[in-house]
């Protein structure tokens, strides 16, 4: 009777008492391991064929020896290039004895055994301690409300009133304007001009010797003593 068993990717066609090497299986020497899926049966009573696989068939196997195959050498070349490379590499595979085939209905004569040690069962991390409550931040202290600008800079000097020019003798709205447009605004102005002051404004206002005349910075004067009073 012989049997046809898919592992490691490949078909094998194996009968009882054979060797063969199949890609690497984990086990140690010894150990009896289930070779499967079976595809096929064959024997004196006909050929069976799975689909795609034959249930409640089975191959049993004796594990021999895991080895490494010979070297295989890969050489690559390139041409006009100077290109040449060399590679080994050696496969890992497994060496079973066929023990049994065991038949669909029947029972394994073979009990099945392996001497691997159990994966140890890896301790759960304890769950780390919960993070202490972040403390409450502190308040940010208020900034310091800043400076009034008067602290930086000096407060500037208040202008004085306006004084009502047209007091003056020989003084109307139109002439008002244009000592404004001058700058002169109040009494105490036209009371501190020098004889200088008094020909320059002469030529601005047009009216040259009209302020002697009138007496302007007289007038000025006895107004600025009467507005400041």
């Amino acid at each position: 009777m012989f049997a046809v068993i898919k592992t490691g990717g490949k078909q094998y066609r194996v009968a009882a008492g054979d060797e063969i090497r199949i890609e690497k299986l984990e086990g140690q020497p010894g150990d009896t391991l289930s070779l499967g899926p079976v595809l096929m049966l064959g024997g004196d009573e006909g050929v069976t064929v799975g689909s795609p696989v034959i249930d409640g068939a089975q191959v049993i196997g004796e594990l021999l020896d895991t080895n490494r195959s010979r070297k295989i050498i890969v050489f690559k070349k390139r041409r006009r290039q100077n290109y040449r490379r060399t590679q080994g590499h050696r496969q890992w595979g497994t060496v079973v004895r066929i023990a049994e085939i065991v038949l669909p209905g029947t029972k394994a004569k073979t009990a099945l055994k392996t001497t691997t040690a159990a994966p140890t069962e890896v301790e759960a991390p304890k769950a780390a301690p919960k993070a202490k409550a972040a403390a409450p931040k502190k308040a940010a202290a208020p900034k310091a409300e800043a400076k009034p600008a008067a602290a930086k800079k000096a407060a500037a000097p208040k202008k004085a009133a306006a004084d009502d020019l047209k007091v003056l003798s020989g003084v109307g709205p139109a002439l008002e304007k244009k000592l404004h447009a001058e700058g002169i605004t109040t009494f105490a102005q036209i009371a501190a001009w020098t004889p200088a002051d008094v020909e320059d404004f002469g030529e601005k206002l047009s009216f040259k010797g009209r302020i002697e005349r009138e007496g302007w910075i007289e007038q000025a004067k006895t107004l600025a003593q009467g507005t400041e009073g």
